[in-house]
């Protein structure tokens, strides 16, 4: 392990995040930010985690790839994600620019190989090529270790999924020795995991490349008028033909400060269904994404705000909050809330009553409102007597409500 370390040390690694996805099945969250600006446990961005992950891991020089509706994901990493540039550390936007025609991005494969100017730029040894909208806590480091003692030419980072599940991912299959022999993207009939039945082995969406074999797959894919560009879809199955390609057990990661139970937790946050459900473990006794280990933090942008204020102990006007997250600057006057994310300056005002939401910077509620199950986009202000969540058909016609009957509030909406 010394001599692996010794060498990972003496590598130069440079650290790509795919940001630029639209997050369609997020909206309306997405209608106006990038899928990996959406917030997240109340003060933080999906983007902070994976940023975060690679900080944590000591890698300091990350690229962050954008396109879709990137300005407030771009005032986010400028204004909290700055590094010291004369130690040779960076987080930089690097948004479409058109620099090989005169399309945008026509896939994940070729948002990284209109990028390749910012390889070029630093002759990288190891390209770590993550996304940017996952929930998880990750020692990069080790993924790389094992990248160089299987010597291989692409590592994915890999977790078993329920097969139902799988079917939004991409697939895997791999010999006794990790070695992947066999590769779906979302398949309608999953492979199933020889010796864990009704699971299957799927795609993290990262993944660790030797640079050579990147930059010549990228470039030989840009030619090839019939791919579609994708990571899953064309440059795996394809080096799967020519090359080294491991799959890496994300259940062996060890991260500083976790708990057992918390090993191996992964949440892709694809619908709102499961972006909510990501939220609500968030506020459980013992989540198992724990945003209060000292020893790997969740950075972000800090904004001057007071703490939050509880105010009001007299009978029935009482400032509460139970199995909750209250982020700054915010002031709970006289309501009460139980299991719910209160993102920065939000005000719960007197008499109300509010569970199982989560509501988003500057969301004012006014006296007696009651709200249940639904998600508060930024700006909003409810008027008093207002209730959401409780007559599900009434809330269809003005909101957008989930299958499982979750109701989101668009921002800015006006009552």
């Amino acid at each position: 392990m010394k001599d692996v370390l010794g060498k990972m040390s003496s590598l130069n690694v440079v650290s790509l995040i795919l940001a630029g996805g639209v997050g369609s099945r997020l909206f309306p969250l997405t209608a106006d930010r990038a899928k990996p600006a959406v917030p997240i446990g109340g003060r933080y961005r999906l983007i902070d985690i994976v940023l975060s992950n690679f900080v944590n891991s000591g890698l300091y020089k990350i690229k962050v790839i954008t396109q879709y509706k990137s300005d407030s994901l771009n005032k986010h990493l400028s204004r909290g994600w700055h590094f010291p540039y004369t130690l040779g550390h960076y987080v930089e936007a690097v948004p479409a620019q058109q620099r090989v025609g005169q399309s945008w991005f026509k896939g994940s494969a070729d948002a990284i190989y209109q990028s390749l100017n910012v390889l070029a730029d630093e002759y990288p040894d190891i390209v770590c090529l993550f996304g940017g909208d996952h929930i998880y806590s990750m020692d990069v480091r080790q993924m790389i270790n094992y990248h160089i003692r299987a010597d291989s030419d692409l590592t994915v980072a890999s977790i078993p999924v329920p097969v139902e599940e799988a079917k939004a991912f991409g697939v895997i299959e791999i010999d006794e020795e990790w070695k992947i022999k066999g590769f779906q993207e979302k398949p309608e009939q999953p492979k199933e995991i020889p010796d864990k039945p009704g699971y299957s082995l799927v795609s993290m969406g990262n993944y660790i490349f030797n640079s050579l074999p990147l930059v010549s797959e990228l470039t030989r894919d840009a030619e090839n008028p019939e791919s579609v560009h994708d990571f899953g879809k064309d440059i795996i199955p394809k080096m799967l033909e020519n090359y080294r390609v491991f799959a890496y057990d994300f259940s062996t990661n060890d991260v500083p400060g976790h708990t057992e139970s918390e090993k191996g937790y992964w949440r892709d946050v694809g619908t709102i269904s499961s972006y909510f459900e990501a939220n609500m473990d968030l506020v459980q006794v013992s989540p198992s994404f724990n945003l209060h280990n000292p020893r790997w933090p969740l950075h972000t942008y800090n904004r001057t705000l007071p703490p939050a204020k509880f105010v009001f102990s007299n009978g029935p006007r009482l400032g509460i909050a139970t199995n909750s997250l209250v982020s700054e600057g915010c002031i709970i006057s006289g309501g009460r809330i139980r299991r719910t994310l209160l993102s920065p300056s939000v005000r719960i005002n007197s008499f109300s009553e509010i569970e199982d939401a989560i509501l988003l910077d500057c969301v004012d509620v006014g006296r007696n409102v009651r709200l249940r199950r639904c998600i508060i986009d930024k700006n909003v202000r409810i008027p008093a007597g207002e209730v959401i969540g409780y007559d599900i058909e009434q809330d269809k016609k003005r909101f957008t409500v989930t299958e499982d009957d979750i109701v989101v509030v668009p921002k800015g909406f006006i009552f």
